[in-house]
């Protein structure tokens, strides 16, 4: 089936041949005239399989010309990166139609931001938090939403989001269509489209957590941090392939610190990119990555989740993570669309355990590569992995030896104390037999 077959207004379709688009995925064509028929829906499917034109296509086909200034649709996503995909996705698709598209997120001067609203928006596509606080404001109502749009949402619960997504539900009106999208399925998504949805209908393309078979997965056993350095040196240097190289990374100083210790080898080849970065900073990276002036982009979690980064040749596992679903998310940046894709990971003692997980979650087993020989073992470990000792409990407990000789000595029997109730009830009980008070009346 091609996006004619879906019967797609022109205009879309002219967007889609200038996009050089000419079959949808199998996500989108089973959505389509879900969509289009106005029923809840929840779409289940691996990232990297389209799910943002899934839902873009059929609500730009029924979207009218209005200008009224508050949006008739609601998007809303985890990250910055993502508000910005989208909303250039949708202008990439209503180049022949007159819609207004804003994105808004938190990190930037939320007056500019309440200005976007009262100019006019047809789509808004927003992060939870920022999106509360602009509804506080007033300034952007939510009372014209006739279809309500959550993308990604595993990663949104994730990232604590919850709340969030429930208060701008109660916001929302009654009469809407709910659309979610997810590359994976829990409790949580099941409990919060049974209390707001109405009979969703479910569509699931491929099992949770099923990994794209066109990515060849290996890994190396590497016994700490800058052996992991090495080895990631020796396949920059040896492995021309890497053309665009996405290394992930556990945590925002790990990435700076890895960035350290490779920039000066490739110059102007290297960038890094997490929630600590400036905004503006973290969209020039990542542009310069897209454009592959960049050859390597260390990233955090931030960007495993549906940024659609093109032709990204290798996703290279610095760190393993220790939830075994990231770990598809993050391999899911490569082979995408036609294209096939390695995804290599570096695998420490600590990891091993994480590696179980994820080859059980994916009933398939990652294949263990033999270390370069030109690869030297470094003996040297961070703080990080070395073990750790709290204080308390460094030291083994022990009882004082009263015939060691050291500083313990009894106290003398005049130094002893005991809590007989005061010197004066003492005395008295004593005298009568009994406590008594001060006013000299018996009890």
């Amino acid at each position: 089936m091609n996006f004619s077959e879906l019967n797609i207004s022109r205009p879309l379709l002219n967007a889609l041949e200038d996009l050089e688009y000419d079959y949808p995925t199998p996500i989108q064509e089973k959505s389509f005239p879900l969509i289009s028929s106005g029923k809840d829906m929840i779409g289940v499917a691996q990232t990297g399989t389209g799910k943002t034109f899934a839902y873009l296509l059929p609500i730009l086909k029924h979207l009218k010309y209005s200008d009224q200034r508050q949006p008739r649709v609601l998007i809303i996503v985890p990250t910055r990166e993502l508000v910005k995909q989208v909303v250039e996705e949708a202008e990439s698709l209503t180049k022949y139609m007159t819609v207004r598209i804003k994105g808004v997120y938190g990190g930037t001067n939320i007056n500019t931001q309440k200005q976007l609203i009262y100019d006019g928006v047809d789509i808004l596509v927003a992060t939870p938090g920022r999106l509360v606080d602009l509804a506080m404001t007033k300034i952007l109502r939510l009372k014209s939403i006739k279809q309500f749009v959550i993308d990604e949402m595993d990663e949104m619960l994730n990232l604590g989001f919850r709340t969030q997504i429930v208060n701008i539900l109660d916001l929302l009106p009654e009469k809407r269509q709910n659309i979610l999208f997810s590359a994976t399925t829990n409790d949580d998504i099941e409990a919060i489209s049974r209390d707001f949805f109405i009979e969703p209908q479910k569509i699931e393309i491929v099992r949770s957590g099923t990994p794209l078979e066109k990515i060849n997965q290996l890994a190396y056993s590497t016994p700490n941090y800058y052996t992991k350095v090495n080895l990631l040196n020796h396949l920059l240097d040896t492995n021309k392939t890497i053309t665009k190289g996405l290394i992930f990374v556990g945590s925002k100083k790990l990435a700076d610190r890895l960035f350290e210790e490779i920039k000066e080898l490739y110059p102007n080849q290297v960038g890094v990119i997490h929630s600590n970065k400036a905004q503006n900073l973290r969209f020039k990276t990542l542009d310069l990555f897209q454009a592959g002036t960049y050859r390597i982009l260390i990233a955090t979690e931030i960007i495993a989740r549906g940024m659609d980064i093109r032709e990204v040749s290798h996703v290279i596992n610095f760190d393993l993570p220790n939830n075994a679903a990231n770990y598809i998310h993050r391999i899911g940046r490569t082979g995408r669309a036609e294209a096939k894709g390695i995804a290599i990971s570096f695998i420490n003692d600590v990891e091993k355990q994480y590696q179980e997980e994820i080859e059980i979650l994916m009933n398939k087993s990652i294949t263990m590569h033999e270390l370069p020989e030109a690869v030297e073992v470094s003996t040297k470990f961070t703080d990080e992995e070395l073990p750790s000792y709290q204080q308390k409990n460094y030291l083994p407990n022990s009882k004082l030896n009263n015939e060691s000789g050291g500083a313990y000595h009894a106290k003398d029997s005049k130094n002893s104390k005991v809590n007989l109730g005061g010197s004066y009830r003492r005395e008295i009980k004593v005298k009568y037999k009994k406590p008594q008070r001060r006013s000299g009346k018996k009890k």
